[in-house]
């Protein structure tokens, strides 16, 4: 950031609205913001909550946190109150941020470690104090400085821990095999929440000078960004297959001119063949997919814009790439081993951006790393040449719209509603989201619950995201000799 804010101090950096700041200004906002968290008793290595839509402001608070050490817990702003509470003890952030609009979720997430919790409104009085910091403090490639927050099989989050040195290797990862040439010239237009990916992607622009533009309203709309392709001659962007399929299917891609585009970034699900040509019918070869997970940033694998086609003859179809560079990626056996080309194991990887490891989780330390290698959970094969094709998930997990959806904890909250004796939530194929959730449940005698019910019931204890689409009442799940419920049943019977 301030090596950008010296280089380019009149250039913009960040635009909402009608708000422009220039990185210079930026660069001055951060380190002001910086000495004023030290002098709320903030130091190095402690934690700091961020729970807000996209602004400035969020944007800001990232740099502000490394530039003191310290640790930047961003969440996921759908979440619930009760969510966002066990993220804050479970974090133990001693400072929380927060939109104003969520006082709900900021008094949930209140604990004896917090000394100072600040709405988001109030940053603007911390990015403008008399006091600067001059130069970041020291800091090691192996210290934390985010967490982020994933979940396991259990659905309980946990928070991975990354690191100075694995996000200096993602930035250039990411330059090298996603947006290859990006220099200050170029501006990224940001869709999906800074929490998460897209806040990682934010830190390439921020190291080649590229202006990122936040959409203005707090929804999502497809003539809004294409307009701001336009206005602003976007060159890239990231964003989910879901959002891929909304921007290009709605009729404002026609309205508004995106030549100016060379990279639009698609990752955390597939993406439908069908949609996939519908895409490059409307953008030209500017796809670029890349599978990875929070704990490794995306670094996996990529499948860049010329390996994209219309023509399936031309086309690996229904591959996620190859390994991206500086990356080790294998197929493993239950035991550890290699496995052969086309042969179905565990997706694993190892390299400079896998991440250090679950905050205060060493059992689940212990799976991830077993036998050397990082076990992604999922499943798949490489082809001769080293693309891979991810063929199932070891968990239950399923991706709805770009997020990740585990049924154990939408099946513990449905049991919570007296009517329901016992649930089994899994992900079924949609042409829209991708996967689906869906509730078969079995009832207690004479008990009665329809879907409205159901929803009505889930509010509040998990995010809306999660929410099963459709529910299917049974007189029974069918189990297997261990009396433990067989979901590929469960799957067959649904499809029959």
């Amino acid at each position: 950031m301030l090596q950008t804010a010296r280089r380019f101090p009149d250039r913009p950096g960040l635009i909402q609205g009608d708000l422009v700041r220039s990185w210079g200004a930026l660069g001055l906002r951060v380190q002001t913001a910086a000495a004023s968290l030290q002098a709320l008793g903030v130091a190095p290595g402690e934690r700091v909550l961020v729970h807000g839509r996209n602004s400035p402001a969020l944007f800001e608070t990232m740099w502000a946190c490394w530039m003191i050490g310290a640790v930047w817990v961003p969440t996921n702003f759908r979440l619930t109150p009760a969510e966002i509470a066990y993220l804050a003890r479970s974090s133990g952030a001693v400072l929380h941020l927060f939109d104003r609009s969520f006082p709900d979720h900021a008094a949930a997430a209140h604990h004896a470690a917090v000394r100072a919790q600040l709405w988001l409104d109030e940053w603007d009085g911390l990015a403008t104090g008399e006091t600067a910091l001059a130069h970041p403090v020291d800091v090691d490639r192996d210290d934390c400085c985010w967490f982020f927050y994933t979940s396991g099989t259990t659905g309980r989050p946990k928070a991975g821990m990354l690191t100075h040195g694995q996000m200096a290797f993602v930035v250039t990862n990411h330059l090298c095999d996603l947006m290859p040439g990006t220099t200050e010239q170029d501006a990224s237009l940001v869709i999906a929440p800074l929490s998460h990916g897209a806040g990682v992607h934010s830190l390439s622009q921020v190291a080649r000078g590229a202006v990122s533009i936040l959409l203005a309203g707090e929804s999502f709309s497809a003539e809004e960004a294409w307009s701001l392709v336009a206005k602003y001659r976007v060159t890239n962007m990231f964003t989910v297959p879901t959002i891929v399929n909304l921007l290009c299917r709605d009729a404002a891609v026609d309205r508004h001119d995106h030549a100016s585009l060379r990279y639009v970034i698609y990752a955390g699900a597939p993406m439908y063949r069908a949609d996939q040509v519908f895409a490059l019918g409307k953008l030209g070869r500017v796809l670029v997919q890349y599978f990875g997970l929070g704990e490794v940033t995306g670094n996996i694998t990529v499948l860049p814009p010329a390996l994209h086609d219309t023509d399936d003859a031309k086309m690996k179809v229904g591959s996620c790439g190859y390994a991206r560079t500086g990356i080790e990626l294998a197929i493993l056996d239950p035991a550890g081993n290699r496995m052969q080309p086309f042969a179905t194991g565990e997706i694993s990887c190892r390299g400079p951006a896998v991440f250090a490891g679950y905050f205060d989780n060493p059992d689940a330390d212990a799976k991830a790393f077993a036998g050397g290698w990082f076990r992604t959970g999922d499943l798949g094969h490489l082809d001769a040449e080293g693309f891979l094709f991810i063929t199932g998930r070891a968990s239950d997990m399923y991706i709805s719209g770009g997020s990740n959806v585990y049924p154990r904890e939408v099946e513990e909250a449905l049991l919570l509603h007296p009517a329901i004796a016992e649930a089994c939530v899994l992900g079924l194929p949609d042409p829209q989201w991708g996967e689906i959730g869906v509730a078969v449940l079995v009832l207690h005698p004479e008990a009665r619950v329809n879907l409205g019910e159901m929803l009505a019931h889930l509010e509040g204890r998990i995010a809306k995201y999660k929410f099963p689409r459709r529910i299917a009442v049974w007189t029974e799940l069918p189990k297997s000799g261990y009396g433990k419920v067989v979901k590929r049943d469960v799957a067959a019977l649904l499809g029959e």
